[in-house]
């Protein structure tokens, strides 16, 4: 392969995971510093080791050490950063962005939404765009199968994709909102609240009578089939509905399980006869986030409009945490 082959590889992005994953010693902290996800981030890592012939990261004892090729690489991959910020860096953005006052702004934002996070996550967001922004005009889109968010993006048809992910799409860009805890949602009166902590096997939980909502993306399952999937496990579905924010008094009326975040199901404990219980199956963390296309990467508006987004997930989530830590005493 020759040198002109391997420079055209190249892109800023590569060079920052590479400056990164050196400098943090760690695919999973470099995912978190880059806002991006492990996956995507051990990805890159391969392309850095084919195009540079070296290995960068090696295991040492429970950890990982650079290599003394990586180590040299280190200093100018943070030249051609500080070089690139200096070019394309805050004046340059500034400048671009210059009369951009939410204040007096009038635009149209478009964001595409699941209402998994949290019900009060929307009307939330709703209240503090228009309290920041007076004319700002948004469209509010759901999230189904039959809507294709990434089209979507590129085409540029809307600014913002809201929801969770087991493995978000590597093209986009995205930031974290937050993680929460995977439990399932019961009738108050659910025999399984009854049983014994040692007979609320995975057996039974699989064999219960679930309720869960559509898939969001069309021929693939929704996370939480997708990762009793990939343990060869499968639940027995009874009920799917669209309605999310249905589902928790589908769950009060009736003997199905709702397994979503902790966060969702607390905000109706108060409200309906509901309750949550442990989850029997070893989930992983649902992790949401926001994603953008490139083509508004830049844009003054929306990087305005992903700051709030990450605002009101922030204070969202700590009010949960602070009403959890309530209860607790």
């Amino acid at each position: 392969m020759n040198l002109r082959a391997d420079f055209d590889k190249i892109e800023l992005q590569l060079v920052r995971v590479l400056h990164t994953v050196i400098s943090e010693q760690s695919v999973s902290k470099a995912a978190l510093r880059l806002h991006s996800t492990q996956p995507a981030v051990s990805a890159q890592l391969r392309r850095l080791r084919a195009l540079t012939g070296d290995a960068l990261l090696v295991r040492s004892g429970a950890g990982m050490r650079p290599t003394a090729t990586a180590l040299e690489l280190l200093e100018p991959a943070q030249r051609l950063l500080q070089d690139a910020a200096r070019l394309f860096g805050a004046p340059q953005r500034s400048s671009r962005g210059a009369g951009f006052d939410p204040a007096s702004a009038e635009l149209n934002l478009r964001i595409a939404a699941s209402d998994y996070l949290d019900p009060l996550f929307l009307p939330e967001l709703v209240a503090r765009l228009q309290r920041l922004s007076p004319g700002l005009r948004l469209d509010l889109q759901p999230l189904s199968a039959e809507f294709d968010y990434r089209r979507g993006l590129a085409s540029g048809q809307i600014d913002l994709v809201i929801g969770n992910w087991l493995r978000p799409p590597e093209e986009l860009h995205l930031g974290r909102l937050f993680s929460d805890e995977v439990v399932c949602l019961v009738a108050r009166d659910h025999p399984l609240l009854k049983l014994r902590p040692k007979d609320w096997t995975v057996q039974r939980y699989l064999d219960s009578q679930h309720l869960a909502p559509m898939p969001l993306s069309a021929g693939q399952p929704g996370v939480i089939d997708q990762h009793l999937a990939e343990q060869g496990l499968s639940r027995q579905i009874a009920v799917r509905s669209a309605h999310f924010g249905q589902l928790p008094l589908m769950v009060a009326r009736s003997s199905l399980v709702l397994t979503t975040g902790r966060q969702f199901c607390s905000r109706y404990l108060a409200s309906l006869p509901v309750a949550v219980l442990r989850c029997p199956v070893a989930f992983p963390r649902l992790s949401y986030y926001q994603l953008w296309h490139a083509l508004s990467h830049q844009a003054a508006a929306q990087r305005w409009l992903r700051e709030q987004v990450r605002e009101v997930a922030r204070e969202l989530a700590r009010s949960a945490v602070a009403k959890k830590a309530a209860e607790a005493t």
